[in-house]
C-alpha cells in the first residue's frame, strides 16, 4: 500500500514539475514576443503547441497510471498469496538474469 501511495506521489510531483516547466516556457514566450522575425515567431508557436500537447499526454499518463495502480492494489488485496507468489517468481527471475555475467 505504501508503494502505491509513493508512486501516486511521484506522479503528482512529475505533474507539478511539468507545470512549473510549462509556466517558465510561457514566461519565456511572453518575454520574447517582442523579438522580431518570422523564425522567432514560428519557434514560439511550435513551443506553445508542444507544451499543450505534452500537457495532454502527461494528463493521460497520470490517469492511466492511477487506474493501473488502483487495479494492482485491488488485486493484491483480493489475492494476497497469489500476489506474493508472483512477486517471488519475478524476483527470482530477475535475480538469475542480473546475476549472470
Amino acid at each position: 500500500m505504501k508503494r502505491v501511495e509513493a508512486q501516486k506521489e511521484g506522479v503528482e510531483r512529475l505533474r507539478e514539475e511539468f507545470e512549473a516547466l510549462a509556466a517558465d516556457a510561457r514566461r519565456l514566450l511572453e518575454v520574447t514576443t517582442e523579438e522580431a522575425g518570422e523564425k522567432a515567431r514560428e519557434a514560439r508557436q511550435k513551443l506553445a503547441e508542444r507544451i499543450e500537447s505534452a500537457k495532454g499526454l502527461i494528463g493521460k499518463a497520470e490517469e492511466g497510471l492511477s487506474a493501473s495502480l488502483d487495479k494492482a492494489g485491488d488485486y493484491v488485496r483480493e489475492k494476497p498469496l497469489q500476489s506474493l507468489g508472483i512477486a517471488a517468481g519475478v524476483g527470482l527471475i530477475l535475480g538469475l538474469l542480473l546475476g549472470r555475467k
